[in-house]
C-alpha cells in the first residue's frame, strides 16, 4: 500500500481525496518510481478541483511532475537506484501521476534527476520552472540578446513567470515583468526584474500595432494580454507563448507579423522531445540561482496538496509549491 491522491467520478460526483492506494492497482509501464517530490501546477489545480475537464481516466492520481528514485525497472536505460525527473507526457490526466508515494511509468519518459538538484529543488522547478527555460532557449535560437533591449514576463508572479524572470537576468537581459498582485513587486525585483508592470495595461484590448518596447517575451497569460505583447513587439522581436491563465483566444492582427516580422513562438512542455527536455534542464542546473530558488518556493505536505489547489486557481500563490510526499 502506498498513500496517494486519488480523484473518482461517479455517480456521487468529482472528488478528490488523500487515500491508501494498493500497488496491484499501479497502471502499466516498465519503470516504478518512489517519488520523493511533487509540485502543483495550475494543470493540476484544475485536476483536483475539477474546474477544466483535465483528468480523462478515472481513477486518476494527478501530479504532471515527479522527482525520485528507481524502484524497479525493466527498461534498457533505467538501473535500480537511479534519480529521475518527470514532466507532462499526460502523466496525471491520462496516466497516474506524482501526487502519490508510488508512480509506474514508461521509462522513455524519464530523464535523470540533474546533479545541481535534489528532488525538492528540480520539483521547485518543476514544469513551470522547465517551460520557462524552453522559453527562454527559444528566444535565444531565434537570436534574441541582451543588448537587443527589454524582455517582457507575462505572469510574472507565477510558477513559469517566477523562474523565467530569475533566468533571464541571470543571463544578462533587463526584464519588465507584468504582474495582477503590485505587492508582489519586491519580490520580483529580488528575483531579477528592473521594472514591474501593472496587468491591467496589458488585459484589454488594445492597438492592432503599438509603440515597440519588448525585444523579446515570455507570455503565460494569452488573450488580450498575449496580443498586446505582439502588437508592442520591437521590429524582429520574438514572443513566446507558454500558458493560457487569461483565456485561450487570440484576438490579434496580423499586423506585428506582417509589418515589424515579429516571431510568435508556441511552446509545448508535455509532448516535448527528450534532446529538448535534457538540454533544458542541463541549462537550469548552471543558469538558475538556487539562492532565487528558494525565494520562489513554499513547501506542503501531500495532504495539504488538495486545499492549496484551490489557492493556486484563486491566484493566492506566489512562485512554485513543492509537495514533500516521501513520509
Amino acid at each position: 500500500m502506498f498513500k496517494g491522491i486519488l480523484i473518482e467520478k461517479d455517480e456521487q460526483g468529482y472528488r478528490a481525496a488523500l487515500k491508501d492506494i494498493d500497488d496491484s492497482a499501479l497502471p502499466e509501464g516498465n519503470v516504478t518510481v518512489r517519488v520523493a517530490a511533487s509540485t502543483l501546477n495550475y494543470k493540476d489545480g484544475l485536476a483536483i478541483t475539477g474546474k477544466s475537464p483535465v483528468v480523462r481516466k478515472f481513477p486518476m492520481v494527478p501530479g504532471i511532475d515527479l522527482a525520485g528514485t528507481v524502484e524497479a525497472s525493466s527498461h534498457p536505460e533505467w538501473q535500480v537506484g537511479d534519480a529521475v525527473v518527470l514532466n507532462g507526457w499526460g502523466v496525471g490526466e491520462t496516466h497516474w501521476g506524482g501526487l502519490a508515494e508510488k508512480a509506474r511509468l514508461n521509462g522513455d519518459w524519464l530523464v535523470p534527476l540533474p546533479k545541481a538538484f535534489t528532488p525538492a529543488q528540480a520539483m521547485a522547478i518543476g514544469t513551470a520552472g522547465y517551460t520557462a527555460m524552453l522559453c527562454v532557449l527559444a528566444l535565444e535560437r531565434h537570436g534574441v540578446q541582451p543588448s537587443d533591449g527589454e524582455i517582457l514576463v507575462t505572469g510574472a508572479a507565477g510558477g513559469v513567470g517566477s523562474v523565467a524572470v530569475a533566468v533571464l537576468a541571470k543571463l544578462g537581459y533587463t526584464v519588465a515583468a507584468v504582474t495582477g498582485r503590485p505587492q508582489e513587486a519586491d519580490y520580483l525585483k529580488q528575483l531579477g526584474a528592473a521594472t514591474v508592470l501593472e496587468r491591467s495595461e496589458f488585459s484589454s484590448p488594445g492597438k492592432p500595432l503599438a509603440k515597440e518596447r519588448w525585444a523579446g517575451a515570455v507570455d503565460t497569460v494569452g488573450s488580450h494580454t498575449l496580443a498586446n505583447v505582439c502588437a508592442q513587439a520591437k521590429y524582429r522581436g520574438v514572443v513566446t507563448a507558454c500558458g493560457l491563465a487569461g483565456g485561450m483566444d487570440l484576438p490579434a492582427t496580423v499586423a506585428p507579423f506582417i509589418l515589424r516580422g515579429v516571431t510568435l513562438v508556441g511552446i509545448d512542455s508535455v509532448m516535448c522531445p527528450r534532446p529538448d527536455r535534457l538540454q533544458a534542464w542541463q541549462r537550469l542546473g548552471t543558469d538558475l540561482d538556487l539562492a532565487k530558488l528558494g525565494l520562489i518556493t513554499r513547501t506542503i505536505s501531500l495532504a495539504e496538496a488538495i486545499p492549496v489547489a484551490q489557492q493556486l486557481l484563486d491566484g493566492q500563490v506566489r512562485g512554485r509549491v513543492v509537495v514533500q510526499v516521501a513520509p
